[in-house]
């Protein structure tokens, strides 16, 4: 990368995680507060924890769109600017419905889509694959640092000041965004990042991306329901302190998510990410079942940790699959609008995890809460056994001013080459979206054909 692109994407990588880092610092500690917060019920705490994830899916694909139209800058310092809103109202909270409503506006900064379109617009398509590996990267690691840091933010300043703290992370984004991050010269439109409104019937009707849109939903569903009574058990039945819940996060997570790689490579390499996805479901079911056991009969703080790296390690292999099979399975003219719709659930199923999984703490108690879960992942795990999608890879270039004024004649070249399944034109004709099967691609295929030019 040149020193514009490497600015754009550590810039656009730390506001990707410190926005998440202020939603993630709470899991692991808000519910060892909940009885202490007035007006509280499990239903409302659990709307808490998981509203935001409504206002996010509500939000997301909008403020993608009319980033076309006002600009990706301005639109991700308004999405920051409530995010800051709403850590202050949290923290300055008196009762349970402010905190709900501070969660709310937190989520409704729904700049996810946007902060990946001014990726587009700053990083050349041969490079974009790096910078998005970076902010992927920055998400998982974001997750890992606020599950160990909540707990020690925790007992030094509190729930209140942990929203407060959160605050400041959106005031470091904002000042990042307008002093590090460069503005494009133009803004283009990216059918392959960003949700089309009129793309949406067609991809929501598709067999395949629905089954994995139900897929997310469950998924996150399931982590937003543990963690109602995850934190509590661990101080009654585990005997484990607040203060030293780090201790059980920490190695937790940084297991699972060592035990993840080897089926990431396994899946990529052998071309069996489909049959390891499965397996990774049918362990969420057994440790899910394990973890009602565990919660019913008390446990030893080592039996659950076991539980917990296998549910981690599921978690991130299905977390990190998911979307290449969502990539590789939608239309290639309408992948952000596939990915879109793919997020959505995501934070819808956080948002139902929060609000059922509470609702059912409330009449029946933390098992019920994990053991509900089951039936649920064994649906997904019903409905996942679908028809293999093929092993397609997906890539974006440039078109060379050789090219330029001879749109049909690209992609007709592009057609004949060896291996090209599919190839778009994109909507400024700047770039071409390809879909390759990879054991068929002679090497230096594609460049030939983009070097050659048209015959005149």
């Amino acid at each position: 990368m040149n020193a514009r692109e490497l600015r754009a994407t550590t810039g656009l990588a730390a506001i990707y995680g410190v926005r998440m880092a202020g939603l993630f610092l709470i899991l692991p500690v808000f519910m060892l507060h909940a009885d202490d917060i007035p007006g509280a019920t499990p239903l409302l705490a659990g709307l808490a924890l998981g509203i935001y994830g409504l206002t996010q899916a509500a939000l997301q694909i909008p403020f993608g769109l009319l980033s076309d139209r006002l600009g990706r800058k301005p639109l991700i310092a308004a999405g920051l600017g409530l995010f800051v809103l709403g850590s202050l109202v949290a923290g300055f909270a008196e009762d349970i419905h402010g905190i709900i409503l501070g969660r709310a506006l937190q989520g409704a900064g729904a700049v996810a889509a946007v902060v990946l379109a001014l990726t587009a617009d700053l990083v050349t398509e041969e490079r974009r694959t790096r910078a998005l590996a970076v902010i992927g990267l920055t998400i998982g690691l974001t997750f890992t640092v606020s599950m160990a840091l909540g707990p020690v933010l925790d007992r030094g300043i509190g729930l209140s000041g942990i929203f407060l703290v959160a605050a400041g992370l959106g005031v470091l984004a904002l000042v990042i965004l307008l002093v590090w991050v460069p503005s494009p010269g133009r803004l283009r439109q990216h059918p392959d990042m960003v949700p089309q409104w009129a793309a949406l019937p067609r991809v929501l009707a598709d067999p395949d991306l629905a089954r994995m849109n139900a897929g997310i939903f469950i998924l996150h569903l399931v982590l937003a329901a543990n963690f109602l009574v995850l934190p509590t058990f661990l101080v009654d039945g585990a005997g484990l302190a607040p203060a030293d819940h780090w201790a059980f996060y920490l190695p937790v997570l940084l297991t699972g998510f060592a035990l993840m790689l080897p089926g990431v490579i396994l899946g990529e390499r052998r071309r069996r990410m489909h049959g390891v996805l499965l397996v990774a479901i049918g362990l969420l079911v057994v440790v899910q079942a394990a973890l009602g056991l565990v919660f019913h009969l008390g446990g030893d703080v080592w039996v659950l940790a076991l539980l917990m790296v296998g549910f981690f390690a599921a978690f991130n292999l299905l977390e990190a699959g998911l979307p290449a099979m969502v990539s590789r399975a939608a239309p290639l003219a309408h992948k952000g609008t596939a990915m879109g719709g793919f997020a959505t659930a995501q934070f819808l199923g956080i948002f139902a995890g929060g609000a059922l999984g509470g609702a059912l703490l409330g009449l029946a108690g933390p098992v019920a809460v994990l053991l509900a879960s089951v039936p649920a992942l064994m649906t997904w795990l019903l409905l996942a056994r679908g028809r293999t999608p093929e092993h397609l890879v997906t890539r974006t270039l440039a078109v060379p001013a050789v090219w330029e004024g001879y749109p049909v004649r690209l992609l007709d070249e592009l057609r004949a080459c060896p291996g090209v399944a599919e190839v778009v034109l994109s909507p400024d004709a700047g770039s071409v979206y390809l879909r390759l099967r990879p054991e068929l691609q002679e090497e230096g295929a594609l460049q030939a054909c983009l070097e050659r030019g048209p015959a005149r």
